[in-house]
């Protein structure tokens, strides 16, 4: 079993930045891929950021493209995301999850490892 547990949400003004961490635990060696999401009331959850085990390949969208850096420490089983010149649309509870991919995943449903999630609150 493998329990991944997110930290470093809080509050903070626009264009601040925040730095989450997500730590690994247990069967960790069936975590490759990983990935940050984020749910907003009256909206999906979406992915913001994710990162392949091999090659160091990421993938962002549009909304936080320049503003978001994704990174791992694989000796330490740390997930980092970074965020930058953070926007009130950037509230949202952040969540970390894995997969057993070994490239980028983009997709939802291929995630089977998630946090519980860490609220980020962006005031205007």
């Amino acid at each position: 079993q493998v329990r991944l547990e997110e930290s470093g949400g809080g509050l903070v003004q626009a264009g601040g930045s925040l730095r989450l961490s997500c730590t690994a635990s247990g069967r960790t060696s069936s975590l490759y891929a990983m990935g940050w999401f984020r749910q907003s009331p009256g909206k999906e959850r979406e992915l913001v950021a994710a990162i392949s085990y091999v090659g160091g390949s990421t993938f962002y969208p549009d909304s936080v493209k320049g503003r978001f850096g994704i990174s791992r420490d694989d000796a330490e089983d740390a997930l980092y995301l970074q965020m930058n010149n953070l926007k009130p649309e950037d509230t949202a509870v952040y969540y970390c999850a894995g997969s057993r991919s070994i490239v980028v995943v983009t997709t939802q449903a291929a995630y089977d490892f998630w946090g519980q999630g860490t609220q980020v609150t962006v005031s205007s």
